[in-house]
């Protein structure tokens, strides 16, 4: 294709997986494009608790020390059941100084993450941004070309589809999906409130989902409230006042009394999972590679090192065949990427869908499973600990940038 512009890595995608992926794989020395839509920021309200090792990635590429200040550390976790069942679990509460860490992470508005990466790239020299979106991709044997929707042409070594649940990327490259719905919808929201939150986050176990508030900085947190569709549907016609009123209440006041903060939005819950995760010079990163629930704060997290350990392979000269980077796209470079992503995706994948369906389940064996499991985790240390150490930063597979 010789009128088409060419670089190493070309990323389809313009959220936090995406951009961070291509900040990573520049980082290695790739020559990078990034296809971004350039969505004004500033109209997702959502916030993302990111853990331990995603702060360390951020801050090698330089750009938590752009956004640090609109986050609020989470050094307290803690987990109440209300259920209102026979089979009630004991509250646990986990306490990030215990595996030796100031916080578990830290919440941020996706606003300002993302504004963040834009600056990091914009500053950049291996990073070309192009406001626009993929339309058409075309695996090759040497390299993928890809058709955007202004009629630009361009062609890479590696395409990273970072484009969605919706992933045009995964459907050029012949990628299969595994898809599920739940009868379920998050409300999302930001919250004034009278009480400190101390930098602790709280997630109460109801038998429709999760109601969680999260820290953000000052007397404010974030509100993700998994609900019942029909029940979701109705919390959406309530006005401010209503809504406040019905949040303290499912929330037993622990913030005092709260006032809405900015616009609310809800979305239907379901997951998805990538029977592979790379094939035919195209890699997945992101919800293109995997969907979850909201809960645990765990899908942008394996989203970032989704990239991560992308850019640990593709830069690697031992399977590109090349110094630094050769073939990013090669047949190596995927096979290890498939490889080293599928045991992180996979058991965090079916640990959210357990625990979700768990709260959903009137069955006593579910409810016991659930209860045990919740006991154990308060009073056995070691085993506790463990699951803090796991939930911050994985055993197995960290990439490199994260192990700071």
């Amino acid at each position: 294709m010789s009128d088409a512009q060419s670089v190493d890595v070309l990323v389809a995608g313009g959220g936090p997986a995406g951009l961070s992926a291509g900040l990573a794989l520049a980082a290695r020395g790739l020559q990078v494009a990034i296809v971004d839509p350039l969505e004004d920021p500033r109209h997702d309200r959502r916030t993302s608790a990111l853990m331990v090792a995603s702060v360390a990635m951020l801050r090698a590429l330089g750009v938590w020390q752009r956004c640090v200040e609109a986050a609020a550390p989470l050094r307290t976790m803690r987990i109440i059941d209300d259920t209102g069942r026979l089979l009630r679990a004991p509250g646990v509460t986990f306490e990030a100084s215990e595996i030796g860490e100031p916080a578990f992470g830290w919440n941020i508005p996706n606003a300002a993450l993302v504004a963040a990466l834009r600056e990091q790239i914009a500053d950049t020299a291996a990073i070309t941004l192009i406001h626009s979106t993929v339309e058409q991709v075309d695996p090759e044997e040497d390299g993928v070309a890809v058709t955007l929707a202004d009629g630009r042409r361009l062609s890479a070594a590696l395409l990273v589809g970072a484009d969605g649940r919706g992933s045009v990327c995964r459907t050029a490259a012949g990628i299969d999906t595994d898809s599920w719905s739940y009868d379920q919808a998050a409300i999302v929201l930001n919250l004034r409130h009278d009480r400190p939150h101390n930098d602790v986050s709280t997630e109460f176990h109801r038998p429709p989902g999760p109601f969680t508030l999260v820290p953000l900085p000052g007397n404010r947190s974030s509100l993700v409230w998994v609900e019942t569709r029909r029940m979701a549907e109705a919390v959406a016609t309530y006005s401010d006042d209503e809504l406040a009123r019905e949040i303290e209440r499912i929330s037993h006041r622990i913030l005092g009394r709260v006032t809405i903060d900015g616009p609310r939005g809800s979305y239907p819950l379901s997951g998805l999972i990538a029977r592979r995760y790379a094939a035919n010079r195209v890699a997945l990163v992101g919800e293109a590679a995997h969907v979850v629930p909201p809960i645990g704060a765990q899908g942008l997290n394996l989203g970032l090192r989704d990239g991560a350990a992308l850019a640990d392979l593709a830069g690697d000269p031992a399977l590109s065949g090349g110094d630094p980077g050769g073939d990013p796209g090669s047949n190596p470079v995927l096979i290890a990427y498939d490889r080293r992503r599928r045991v992180d995706i996979l058991s965090r994948t079916a640990a959210i869908d357990m625990l979700n369906r768990t709260l959903l389940a009137d069955l006593l064996p579910a409810q016991m499973l659930r209860s045990a499991g919740l006991a154990a985790l308060g009073t056995i240390g070691p085993l506790r600990r463990m699951a803090m150490r796991e939930g911050v930063a994985p055993a197995y597979g960290l990439p490199e940038m994260m192990r700071g």
